[in-house]
């Protein structure tokens, strides 16, 4: 073969390749896949992330590489995520605040770094039911103990959360603005710290997903006053919902999976089909269980059916919270000029 036949059969075999329909996809995927985690280590997200990649794995046969990009209750490392090349190497691990950035952008007047729209949902994982919890230093033993003594003494106690606006910060608003409890926030950098400062009794109360807080609640140093859910939690059984208790207050702690925009149909498809493999396998639901919960597994169209409807109730909460602050904020000043120290 002549070396001018060869250049032009090799670039006509290029040209091929390159317009073949899905090819990527064909060899997808051909190196290792990050999942960024945008919380430290301990929160929901790690607890399902982890196991998560121990089952893909052998699935792809390629490492999956679990990356923290923290900061921003959340924020950081979703804009990171939905600025990578959409190629299905750099997937996103979050959890039910990821509806409300945009909202939050919005209340303090910036353009929005990253939408909804710049995500393709893959796979919810969990729902996890949120559970109230005092820690083993204070005396409460029902919720109605706590909002009688909270309201004789507002903004006394503290509450720690993942993040100003963030997935733990959201319900325990809800809970407040629900039951006239007024309490101090201290917004820490996801679900792990907060639990730690709560742990320390550098905050009194945290609102955490089941998964991880059982392990503290079984040693005693958390103790669960109500759920969150629809529901009882077979976790906990003996621990009433608000619902059950007189407050109308429901939320939940989900994971899932996600893919920046413009992730080519044919590697969303191979995600889809390895995201359900992984969820089912024995070894992914025993690790869902060991943290008091059950797989509740939603593939794309269902999962995108759901997180349009929860979005809608995220940013209604991202607004009260906003509001409710420069409600605060402005009797604050009030208060400071009746004072004469403005």
């Amino acid at each position: 073969m002549d070396r001018r036949r060869f250049i032009g059969g090799t670039a006509a075999a290029a040209a091929t390749l390159a317009i073949r329909p899905g090819y990527a996809a064909d060899t997808y995927p051909s190196h290792p896949i990050t999942l960024i985690n945008p919380f430290p280590p301990g929160g929901a997200a790690d607890k399902v992330g982890q196991p998560l990649k121990a089952v893909l794995e052998p699935i792809v046969k390629q490492p999956v590489i679990i990356e923290n990009k923290t900061g921003a209750a959340g924020a950081v490392g979703a804009q990171y995520a939905a600025s990578a090349k959409p190629d299905g190497y750099t997937l996103l691990i979050h959890i039910t605040s990821i509806s409300g950035f945009a909202e939050v952008d919005k209340l303090f007047g910036r353009t929005p770094k990253f939408t909804r729209a710049d995500f393709i949902p893959i796979a919810r994982y969990v729902a996890d039911p949120c559970v109230f919890l005092v820690n083993d230093k204070q005396p409460y033993k029902t919720l109605k103990e706590f909002v009688d003594d909270a309201k004789k003494k507002p903004d006394q106690l503290v509450f720690s959360s993942s993040g100003l606006y963030g997935a733990l910060h959201i319900p325990t608003a809800q809970f407040m603005k629900a039951s006239g409890v007024k309490m101090r926030h201290l917004p820490t950098r996801g679900g792990g710290p907060a639990l730690t400062a709560f742990l320390g009794n550098n905050s009194q109360v945290l609102i955490s997903s089941i998964s991880a807080s059982l392990a503290q609640i079984k040693a005693g140093k958390a103790r669960p006053l109500a759920m969150l859910g629809a529901k009882r939690s077979k976790a906990l059984p003996d621990v009433p919902t608000m619902k059950e208790l007189g407050y109308d207050v429901e939320y939940y702690l989900w994971v899932g999976l996600f893919a920046p925009k413009g992730t080519p149909d044919a590697v969303i498809v191979k995600l889809r089909e390895v995201s359900r493999q992984g969820a089912h396998t024995d070894a992914f639901k025993k690790a869902m269980n060991n943290l008091g919960q059950e797989l509740d597994y939603m593939d794309q169209p269902e999962f995108a059916k759901f997180w349009d409807a929860d979005a809608a109730k995220i940013e209604a909460a991202v607004k009260s919270i906003g509001e409710q602050i420069d409600k605060q904020a402005a009797a604050s000043r009030i208060s400071r000029l009746y004072r004469g120290e403005c």
